[in-house]
């Protein structure tokens, strides 16, 4: 059966983004919490720890994104990560019609239950790779997220995006999984309910 992983890199004090993350700058200014998974030449680690934590994102049979994350990465012209696999994005309106060039990216507009059924159900018994923090707090607030991976980079931002800005109430975690490397602590948590 599917589990829905949110997996992102946040910063000590919670941001994802710094400062100024927009269309053309996604990541804020000075953006670097993904260092931890790149190669000296920019390029994703595909070995080692890091490819290791990759190739489980890689591993995903759906994405499931929020349409602010998916149109600051250009829907990942309609192939996240290369793969070939169904990318859903929870909105509140339709899509712009440049997104018909991309057949794998579909819009769900009838919330995040919706969204994340429909992920699950393409993904099969593959799991389904969450990102943003919109769609991460919905699907906390729905009772629809089933896991949380946070690589914790050891730097302070100050400001910019948090990834768990409003939450509806208290949610517990038990933690499965942690992994230190001088580049960030990444963490494996399973939501309890």
């Amino acid at each position: 059966m599917s589990v829905s992983v949110l997996d992102m890199s946040v910063s000590l004090d919670g941001y994802i983004a710094g400062p100024n993350d927009k269309p053309g700058n996604p990541g804020g200014d000075g953006f670097m919490l993904h260092d931890w998974a790149l190669a000296p030449d920019g390029q994703f680690r595909q070995s080692g720890l890091a490819g290791e934590l990759l190739g489980e994102i890689e591993a995903a049979g759906a994405v499931l994104s929020g349409r602010r994350t998916a149109e600051q990465a250009d829907h990942w012209a309609g192939n996240h990560h290369g793969e070939g696999i169904p990318i859903f994005v929870l909105s509140h309106r339709p899509p712009d019609p440049s997104v018909a060039n991309y057949p794998l990216v579909t819009y769900v507009t009838d919330g995040i239950a919706s969204a994340m059924a429909q992920a699950k159900a393409a993904a099969g018994d593959r799991n389904v790779h969450v990102i943003g923090a919109y769609t991460a707090q919905r699907a906390i607030e729905a009772g629809v997220l089933d896991e949380v991976q946070i690589h914790q980079i050891p730097v302070l931002l100050g400001e910019g995006r948090r990834l768990f800005d409003v939450l509806p109430s208290r949610v517990e975690l038990e933690i499965v999984r942690v992994i230190d490397t001088p580049e960030a602590t990444h963490i494996r948590y399973r939501i309890r309910r």
